[in-house]
């Protein structure tokens, strides 16, 4: 008989989903859930997924990053109503929590020291999965709000900082991502219509908007709601980029525009670019020269992979997939990680 497992990333701004079947990825979804709002935004995209999923597993997987949103006072608040929420939501009882080095864990056998292992403990879940393909490498998921840089020694998880505190302290999580992050998160300065300028510190723009007008950002990751709430159009990303700078926007300067998101997005690639260097120089094999790359953003990994002169490797590559549908296994590596993992398919680093 078939073992099938869903794994979940609840995030605070999106839920995704993968359905593994005796360790194939068969489905991968990604819907949006404004987490901050209230927990019935989960409770809806939870059934949103449902109804494209398939029929129940034997058994869900949940990893999450949501726990962290500002309408949880504490951590094990909102892991708690996470929790909670997906077990009334899901339609099979079987549920389990992946608890970093603890492995998974049932909900009844929780007690209070377990909920710093589960908050945020997602980018464990995927780098793990990564470390059994490679001895040596520099694993690297960019998603829309985050990104994470580890080190992959002896196909183990060589993380210096495991909560979200020492993990900023270390460099190995960085505040910046491919979709949510404000333009003024990025640039506080530009290079702009021949001159260099300071820019408005207004959430005006996001690097969804960026990524728009340089055609990287595909639809199906373009999910959140852009800062003025106004269309996804490349003429209103770009009237939101101008509001960064004071310009008078017209349509017939698009060379101008391009050429500031262009800015912008090299400024984005070299704060990536330094942080991984930083990693990097804890390699202790650095001969294997591996990159490899997760998240919705990874398009970006590839240009520095390129100037590190690392070898790009795709998480998707990595995994066993018959998946059809847009979104994949890379763009949604916990999930598909914590599936995985709990098939007992492979090990637990």
């Amino acid at each position: 008989m078939s073992f099938t497992v869903v794994g979940w990333d609840v995030g605070g701004a999106h839920l995704k989903a993968a359905l593994v079947v005796d360790g194939v990825v068969k489905q991968v979804e990604q819907t949006v859930c404004p987490l901050w709002k209230g927990v019935e935004q989960l409770e809806l995209a939870i059934q949103r997924i449902l109804e494209n999923i398939g029929p129940p597993p034997s058994l869900h997987a949940v990893t999450m990053t949501g726990e962290l949103v500002d309408c949880f006072k504490t951590r094990q608040e909102g892991v708690d109503a996470i929790i909670r929420t997906l077990q009334h939501g899901l339609p099979n009882p079987e549920l389990m929590i992946y608890a970093g080095n603890r492995g998974f864990m049932s909900p009844a056998d929780l007690v209070a020291d377990d909920y710093s292992r589960i908050a945020s403990a997602n980018w464990l879940a995927s780098a793990s999965v990564a470390a059994q393909y490679y001895q040596e490498a520099l694993f690297i998921d960019i998603g829309s709000t985050t990104t994470d840089i580890l080190v992959i020694h002896e196909h183990q998880v060589d993380a210096l900082g495991y909560t979200d505190y020492q993990r900023l302290v270390s460099g190995e999580l960085l505040y910046t991502g491919a979709v949510r992050t404000p333009v003024m998160a990025i640039c506080q300065q530009a290079d702009f219509n021949g001159q260099t300028m300071g820019l408005m510190a207004e959430y005006f723009a996001t690097m969804a908007d960026v990524y728009r007008i340089t055609q990287d950002l595909e639809p199906q990751h373009d999910q959140s709601d852009t800062a003025d709430g106004g269309d996804k159009t490349l003429p209103a990303s770009a009237l939101r980029l101008s509001r960064l700078t004071g310009y008078e926007f017209l349509e017939q300067d698009w060379t101008l525009w391009q050429a500031f998101a262009e800015y912008i997005k090299a400024q984005q690639i070299e704060l990536i670019e330094k942080a991984c260097v930083r990693q990097w120089q804890r390699i202790h094999k650095p001969e294997s020269r591996t990159l490899i790359a997760a998240g919705v953003g990874r398009f970006l990994l590839k240009n520095i992979a390129q100037r590190l002169q690392l070898n790009y490797v795709d998480f998707a590559d990595l995994i066993t997939s018959t998946a059809d549908n847009a979104v994949d296994a890379g763009d949604c590596a916990p999930a598909v990680a914590v599936a995985i993992l709990a098939s007992g398919l492979t090990t637990i680093s």
